[in-house]
Protein backbone atom coordinates (compact mmCIF):
# COMPACT_ATOMS: atom_id res chain seq x y z
CA UNK A 1 0.00 0.00 0.00
CA UNK A 2 1.56 3.52 -0.86
CA UNK A 3 2.54 5.34 1.75
CA UNK A 4 0.49 8.50 1.10
CA UNK A 5 -2.25 6.31 2.64
CA UNK A 6 -0.69 6.04 5.97
CA UNK A 7 -0.38 2.22 7.84
CA UNK A 8 -2.73 -0.30 7.04
CA UNK A 9 -4.00 -0.41 10.53
CA UNK A 10 -5.06 3.33 9.84
CA UNK A 11 -6.59 2.26 6.24
CA UNK A 12 -8.13 -0.86 8.03
CA UNK A 13 -9.88 1.00 10.49
CA UNK A 14 -11.04 3.68 8.41
CA UNK A 15 -12.45 1.00 5.80
CA UNK A 16 -14.40 -1.07 8.62
CA UNK A 17 -15.58 2.77 10.34
CA UNK A 18 -16.91 3.43 6.82
CA UNK A 19 -18.73 -0.08 5.79
CA UNK A 20 -20.67 0.29 9.09
CA UNK A 21 -21.85 3.71 8.76
CA UNK A 22 -22.86 2.75 5.07
CA UNK A 23 -20.46 5.06 3.84
CA UNK A 24 -18.71 2.18 1.44
CA UNK A 25 -22.26 0.53 0.21
CA UNK A 26 -23.48 4.83 -0.80
CA UNK A 27 -19.97 5.35 -2.36
CA UNK A 28 -21.17 2.27 -4.43
CA UNK A 29 -24.71 3.04 -5.29
CA UNK A 30 -23.50 6.29 -6.44
CA UNK A 31 -21.23 5.32 -9.12
CA UNK A 32 -23.52 2.83 -10.38
CA UNK A 33 -26.20 5.44 -10.79
CA UNK A 34 -24.96 6.38 -14.25
CA UNK A 35 -22.34 3.55 -14.76
CA UNK A 36 -20.88 3.04 -18.38
CA UNK A 37 -21.30 -1.01 -19.00
CA UNK A 38 -19.88 -0.58 -22.83
CA UNK A 39 -16.52 -1.75 -21.61
CA UNK A 40 -17.56 -3.90 -18.74
CA UNK A 41 -15.54 -7.27 -18.57
CA UNK A 42 -15.16 -10.30 -16.40
CA UNK A 43 -11.47 -11.76 -16.20
CA UNK A 44 -12.38 -15.54 -15.68
CA UNK A 45 -8.82 -15.95 -14.44
CA UNK A 46 -9.71 -14.43 -10.97
CA UNK A 47 -12.29 -17.35 -10.61
CA UNK A 48 -11.59 -20.74 -8.41
CA UNK A 49 -12.87 -23.76 -9.59
CA UNK A 50 -13.04 -26.68 -7.10
CA UNK A 51 -10.14 -28.82 -6.71
CA UNK A 52 -11.98 -32.12 -8.49
CA UNK A 53 -12.72 -29.83 -11.63
CA UNK A 54 -9.94 -30.59 -13.42
CA UNK A 55 -9.41 -34.40 -14.22
CA UNK A 56 -12.47 -36.10 -12.51
CA UNK A 57 -14.19 -39.08 -14.13
CA UNK A 58 -17.24 -38.03 -15.80
CA UNK A 59 -21.00 -39.45 -15.31
CA UNK A 60 -22.18 -40.46 -11.69
CA UNK A 61 -21.35 -44.09 -10.15
CA UNK A 62 -24.16 -46.00 -9.80
CA UNK A 63 -24.13 -49.71 -7.76
CA UNK A 64 -25.25 -52.71 -9.15
CA UNK A 65 -28.25 -54.45 -7.80
CA UNK A 66 -27.92 -58.14 -7.16
CA UNK A 67 -31.47 -59.87 -6.66
CA UNK A 68 -31.05 -62.56 -4.07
Amino acid sequence: MPDRYGSWSTVYDRFAKWTELGIIETIFETLTIDADMQDLSIDSTTVDAHQHSAGAKKGLKTQKSTKL
